[in-house]
């Protein structure tokens, strides 16, 4: 797994708390804040499975091109 994916996933979950806690006290900042983060997160997070897909289709590639030769 990315590192990408863990932080992004951290993001996610501290940007709807953010976003939550926002909605509870009336914050607006605070609500646009924690929507802006989960967006940085989710954002990240497909970095890290694009980054992810790449190394598995590298490996199975070169593993494939092992068994030829």
């Amino acid at each position: 797994m990315d590192s990408n994916r863990v932080k992004g996933t951290v993001d996610e979950v501290v940007g709807t708390a953010k976003q939550k806690t926002g909605n509870l006290t009336g914050n607006t900042k605070l609500q646009i804040e924690g929507t802006a983060q989960q967006v940085k997160g989710k954002l990240e997070n497909a970095l890290g499975k694009a980054k992810d897909a790449v190394r598995d289709a590298n490996g199975k590639t070169s593993t494939a091109s092992k068994r030829v030769v």
